[in-house]
Order: C-alpha cells, then sequence, then structure tokens
C-alpha cells in the first residue's frame, strides 16, 4: 500500500499528506482534552459547592442548627407549615432563626462600642458626639458586608412596616460581620440613635420608630451613662412607654461605670437615676436592677464591679428561651394545622349530607310542582276524546285503565261548580308554581370540596402529625443532650 502511494504521488505530496493527518491526531487529542478538563470542572466546583455547604452545616452550633431547621419547616417551598396554613386558611409566621437586641440611651452611652466589644470586631464608631444617626442592624453573615436601607428592608422583611415612617428607610444600615464571638451568630443587635434633649431634631419620628422596634425585639437594653447625660428626659419618657408594653424585655444599665469617678460617686449617680425613674409610676416597681457595666481594658486599673459578663449571660438566656418557645410553637401550629383540617372535613361530610337531603326535597317538591298541571292537562284531554281514540292509541285495557286513574280528578273536577273552574284552574296552577319555587330554594347546595381537595388536606393532616412532629421531638432532645444526661432523656 505504501508502495503504490510512494509511486503514484511525489515525495512532497506525501509530505503535506502525513502532516495533515498528524494535524487532524493532535486536533482531537487536544479537543477531547479540554472537553475532559471541562467535566472535570465542573465535577470540581459541584464539589466544591457541595463541600463548602457540608462546611457550613458542620460549623453550625446545636442552637444555630435548631432554629435554621425550626425556620426551614416553616419555610420549605413545597411542604412549608406556612403555605401548609394559608391553604387551610390559617396565618402563621415563621420564627426567626436569631434573636433581636436593641439598644437605646443617650449619646454617647457606649451602646456601639458594647457591640463592638461583644463580637470582638470594630464594625460601629464610637465616640463622644452622635455617630449613630440611624439604626443600625449588626449580623452575622458569610463575609463583612454594610447595606443600605433597602438591601436591610429586604434582609429582614419582618421590619418592612417600617419603612411607613417617614424618614426611616433613609437611615437604616446593616452591618454584616464575620466574627462568631460569644452568642452573636444566634443575635441581631440593633443600635438606635443617640437621644438628646433641647432642641435635637431627627431627620425622623425616633420614638414612634423605637417603639415600634420594641414590639419585635426580644430584649431591650437600656444604657445609662454617669456622664451628664443619664437623665435625660427623652430616653426616659421613651423607657416608660417601652414598659407599659413589654416590662419583661428591658433591662437597665449603668454605662460607662469606671468613668464615674470613685465608689461614691458611682453610687451617688446610681440613686439620682432610680430617684428619676421612681418618679414615674410606671417604672416604680420591686426588684429594679441596675448592673455596673464598662468595657474592659486591661491596661488600666478599675476597682469598680464590672457585671458585663451578666449581660453575656442574659443574652444566652433569652436565646434558650427562644428556642423552647420556637419548639413549642411548632407544636402548638402543627396542632391548630390538625384540627382546622379535622374541622374543614367534618364540615364537608355535614355538607354533604345536607346537598343529599336538600337535593331529596327539592325533587319531591319538583314532581309535585309538574304533577298537578300534568295531570288536569291528561285528565282534560281524556275527557274530551271518543272512546274509540282511546282504544285505538292505547288498545281495550289501556283505555280503561287510564280512565280508572284519572277517575279520582275527574270526581275532583267534577265536584267544582262550573262558574269556579277558571279560579280552581288558577289556584292549582299557582299550588304549582308555589311547588316549583319550592324545589328550587330546597335545592341550593352547599360547597363542598372535591377529592383531591379532601385527599390533599389528609395529607397535609398525616405530614404535621407525623413528620413534622417527629422532627420537633428530634431537635427537643438534641437541645436536652447538651444540658441533660442520656438516662434523664
Amino acid at each position: 500500500m505504501y508502495q503504490f502511494m510512494k509511486d503514484d504521488f511525489p515525495a512532497s505530496s506525501l509530505l503535506q499528506l502525513t502532516s495533515l493527518l498528524n494535524f487532524k491526531s493532535n486536533f482531537s487529542d487536544l479537543f477531547a482534552c479540554l472537553a475532559a478538563s471541562f467535566v472535570m470542572s465542573g465535577r470540581v466546583k459541584s464539589r466544591q459547592g457541595g463541600s463548602s455547604a457540608v462546611l457550613e452545616q458542620a460549623t453550625l452550633s446545636i442552637n444555630e442548627r435548631i432554629l435554621k431547621e425550626c425556620h426551614t419547616l416553616y419555610t420549605d417551598s413545597d411542604k412549608g407549615l406556612v403555605r401548609i396554613a394559608e391553604e387551610v386558611g390559617l396565618n402563621l409566621l415563621a420564627p426567626r432563626k436569631k434573636i433581636t437586641v436593641i439598644l437605646i440611651g443617650n449619646h454617647s452611652a457606649g451602646k456601639s462600642s458594647f457591640i463592638n466589644w461583644y463580637i470582638e470586631e470594630h464594625v460601629q464608631r464610637t465616640g463622644v458626639a452622635i455617630e449613630t444617626q440611624g439604626f443600625t442592624f449588626v449580623t452575622s453573615g458569610r463575609k463583612r458586608e454594610s447595606l443600605t436601607g433597602n438591601a436591610t428592608l429586604h434582609l429582614y422583611p419582618h421590619f418592612k412596616p417600617l419603612q411607613e415612617i417617614p424618614g426611616v428607610v433613609d437611615y437604616l444600615n446593616t452591618e454584616i460581620s464575620t466574627s462568631k464571638q460569644k452568642k452573636f451568630s444566634l443575635v441581631t443587635f440593633v443600635d438606635t440613635p443617640g437621644l438628646v434633649d433641647g432642641d435635637m431634631k431627627y431627620p425622623f419620628d425616633v420614638n414612634e420608630s423605637i417603639e415600634w422596634l420594641g414590639e419585635l425585639a426580644d430584649l431591650i437594653f437600656v444604657f445609662f451613662d454617669p456622664i451628664g447625660q443619664a437623665l435625660c428626659k427623652r430616653t426616659l419618657n421613651l423607657v416608660e412607654q417601652l414598659n407599659i408594653r413589654h416590662p419583661e424585655r428591658l433591662r437597665f444599665y449603668l454605662s460607662k461605670a469606671d468613668e464615674a469617678g470613685t465608689e461614691s460617686d458611682r453610687q451617688r449617680v446610681m440613686m439620682q437615676i432610680v430617684q428619676e425613674l421612681c418618679k414615674r409610676p410606671g417604672l416604680n416597681k420591686t426588684g429594679f436592677d441596675m448592673p455596673t457595666i464598662y468595657i474592659p481594658n486591661p491596661n488600666k486599673l478599675v476597682r469598680c464591679v464590672n457585671q458585663i459578663e451578666d449581660v453575656c449571660k442574659d443574652i444566652e438566656k433569652t436565646i434558650n428561651q427562644t428556642i423552647q418557645n420556637t419548639l413549642n410553637t411548632l407544636e402548638k401550629d402543627c396542632e391548630k394545622i390538625a384540627q382546622i383540617v379535622d374541622k374543614q372535613i367534618e364540615d364537608d361530610n355535614n355538607a354533604k349530607s345536607y346537598n343529599l337531603r336538600a337535593s331529596g326535597k327539592g325533587i319531591m317538591f319538583m314532581l309535585l310542582g309538574l304533577i298537578i298541571p300534568l295531570m288536569l292537562i291528561i285528565n282534560f284531554m281524556v275527557s274530551n276524546a271518543s272512546r274509540e281514540l282511546l282504544v285505538s292509541l292505547l288498545g281495550e285495557n289501556g283505555a280503561d285503565m287510564l280512565r280508572f286513574y284519572l277517575s279520582p280528578i275527574r270526581q275532583f273536577w267534577d265536584l267544582v261548580p262550573e262558574e269556579s273552574h277558571l279560579t280552581t284552574l288558577m289556584v292549582l296552577i299557582g299550588l304549582s308554581v308555589v311547588l316549583l319555587g319550592l324545589a328550587r330554594w330546597s335545592t341550593r347546595l352547599k360547597p363542598t370540596l372535591s377529592r383531591s381537595q379532601k385527599r390533599r388536606l389528609a395529607d397535609h393532616r398525616e405530614f404535621v402529625q407525623t413528620v413534622v412532629k417527629a422532627k420537633k421531638k428530634t431537635l427537643y432532645q438534641d437541645y436536652l443532650q447538651q444540658s441533660v444526661a442520656e438516662h434523664d432523656l
């Protein structure tokens, strides 16, 4: 073969042909390598995406995982409790995955400094001047990021009604931190504007905004600083309003206690604050507590007792209570859905029974309403027809039988005087109309569920009673295993 090609083609042509074949071979190898690398890169990316999700799940604490899974049970697009509740006419709110802590007080009270200390990252500006002019949400996330007003409301949809207060949206922002210190992954801090008396003008109604936020907060920290502004009337008025609705959420702290001077100076400041609070009936209560806190500084020797760790314990206690309340609410919502489904199925069965009885009554009234005029017409036709015609149409036996069954109507009609025939006829026609009207009124049926709708309701009931409740029981066990021995469960 090679000899034949060599004899028929010149050497230059053979060289070109060989080069072309080598190029095609190399090109096919290159294409195969590119395809293989593309497939492998897709696999690597998918593996990286899956591994990142697994890594994120593995880094979650037990409490984080419990709150996250509870939130998923409500918000799942296919079998979420919120969607199931909407189908049965119940309005449910998905639980939040974090608690909300609002910090209020006069300007330079140490609110931003406390947040920076708690998360061990400088995300909020601090200083003697009014640094926080709006509301700042400080939360944990995957990377450091700052969000503006609209993005903040998109991140926290349950805060969207806040935009109804004029001017607030422009002064909303969110600081996302990657810190995992303390319990920050389960907390969202809301830093509020510093409150001052006098002619200070705010670009929005700060009192109304803070009172509204207090409705959604789990904890409300009130910081009183000992340097001149502890008795700010705006702060005290706002605290009094918050105390009317949610006194159990309020916590009072004497911040910057290390700057109050000597111990006697601190005691004097605390007495002044307590006296001012006691002047207000809503705040005058037994068991009032106002711990002294300040940001620890290892380079500064302070003899004042620092109870800032008690603040962390209070946050942790609230987190634990929130987890318990979330799990308890989950079970209650399942019971509500199951009860509503049972009620709807029972109502549907009752409606079907009612419709069956109503249909029977309607058919009976309709037959009566049709029989009366029909019998009168047949009697009139038979009375005016000759016997020969009836025999030819029905036969001898048929004609006799027809006359026999119509004899009561004929006797009744003979009893009616001739001058009253028209009146009697009108009365009988009116009676027929009434009976037909009763038939129409009786057949007004109640709406019922289709078989598919009824089956879907039964599936929802089984899902919440078996799957969701079983998941709730497992989550409760995981939560209790953190503090209770296994043999006690």
